[in-house]
């Protein structure tokens, strides 16, 4: 049986929607049944009926994520991440991009899997954006 995969993204400038299209692409190559939303239209409903939920958000402020969508999104949805397969994604500008591992670390805590984080500089590369599309076919199987 085919898994059901949502992409939920917010980004800014453009460069995490980037990114986001990318992993969509890859996705929907080997699956279909792939969705990609911006997190302004997410439901709670779309990750409980979904198998697979990869997450961007680029590194806002002191590294965090953005705190008028994405931010309570997420608070509304973490605790049904338990037995879904995640990655997280997202563009940075500045640092280390240390807002990633915030945010894998806690997921992690809540008892999330994390399959996969990914983190682009600035506008991605085209070989960022290679890396996006392996990441959305290596999910999505």
């Amino acid at each position: 049986e085919k898994m059901k995969v949502k992409i939920i993204y917010w980004s800014g400038t453009g460069n995490t929607e980037r990114m986001a299209e990318a992993i969509f692409e890859g996705a929907k190559e080997v699956n279909e049944d792939t969705s990609l939303i911006n997190v302004c239209d997410a439901k709670v409903e779309d990750v409980k009926e979904s198998d697979v939920l990869i997450f961007g958000c680029p590194a806002m402020g002191s590294e965090e994520l953005e705190e008028e969508y994405m931010r309570p999104y997420m608070d509304s949805i973490n605790e049904l991440l338990k037995d879904k397969k995640v990655a997280l994604f997202g563009s940075y500008e500045w640092a280390e991009g240390q807002w990633m591992d915030y945010w894998k670390e806690e997921l992690e805590n809540l008892g999330v899997k994390v399959f996969e984080t990914l983190i682009a500089y600035d506008n991605p590369s085209e070989d960022a954006l290679a890396d996006c599309k392996s990441l959305g076919k290596a999910i999505a199987k």
